[in-house]
């Protein structure tokens, strides 16, 4: 069976106290934490700037084998290069390497900005670039990328169709890779929705789709308590841990 890599979009809220990290565990230690209780995270510190080889290291040091980082792709690529041929891509995968080597990094998510329109001429450029040992999602906030041609494309990269909730465009429920790549946006979940992201999950997994899901940040703990809440039943019913595998 594949595996499920749960948690949340960010992890260094003291606010999350005391509902999620306890009253005493400092700041310095909330990723050791967070990772007795999740088994990936969503990083988006690295759309804003190149993360220090230290800076990776002391997160692999503080998390046991199997936790994964998925990491945001740089803003330089996404929303001022919009995807051209560029040294710094090579520079971003370059930066992120320690991650890489330690098989601790997750997908890289390519987040386009919302007046981007489709340009696939350049997309498909971009993606013949990409590192081969590297799973890449795709997420598109513009709805002229949400065609066939597109998908045909991420497929033959193996690279993944990000499904994101947004209240502005519904992301249709498209494969392309061997792993999904799921983004959880909404403030509340029932147990009823909670119940059918569990459904779809094990669809995905029972399919031999690793999934890679990340749940909102708030200044609650609500989006780290739900992720804590599926991945729990994963373990309890099907052993479901996090084993990350070589390729896409």
């Amino acid at each position: 069976m594949a595996s499920l890599f749960i948690g949340t979009s960010g992890f260094a809220y003291p606010s999350w106290k005391p509902d999620f990290y306890p009253p005493k565990v400092p700041q310095k230690d909330f990723l050791k934490y967070y990772a007795t209780r999740l088994n990936a995270v969503e990083i988006n510190y690295t759309f804003r700037r190149l993360p220090s080889a230290s800076t990776l290291e002391s997160w692999v040091a503080a998390t046991p084998e199997g936790f994964v980082f998925a990491l945001k792709a740089h803003m330089r690529i996404t929303h001022m290069l919009r995807l051209k041929e560029s040294e710094f891509t090579d520079v971003f995968f370059r930066a992120i390497d320690p991650l890489r080597t330690t098989r601790r990094l997750g997908p890289v998510l390519f987040q386009l900005p919302p007046n981007f329109n489709a340009d696939i001429p350049t997309l498909a450029a971009f993606l013949e670039k990409l590192p081969q040992d590297v799973r890449c999602a795709f997420e598109f906030r513009n709805k002229t990328w949400l065609v066939d041609e597109v998908y045909r494309l991420l497929e033959k990269h193996g690279a993944s169709l990000c499904l994101a909730e947004s209240d502005k465009l519904e992301i249709p429920h498209v494969l392309t890779a061997g792993f999904v790549h799921a983004r959880l946006r909404k403030p509340e979940y029932s147990d009823s929705d909670l119940a059918q992201i569990g459904e779809r999950v094990r669809g995905l997994l029972e399919g031999g789709r690793d999934v890679y899901a990340f749940f909102k940040h708030e200044e609650t703990a609500a989006g780290a308590l739900y992720a804590e809440r599926i991945l729990k039943q994963f373990r309890a019913t099907s052993g479901a841990a996090a084993t990350r595998k070589d390729g896409k």
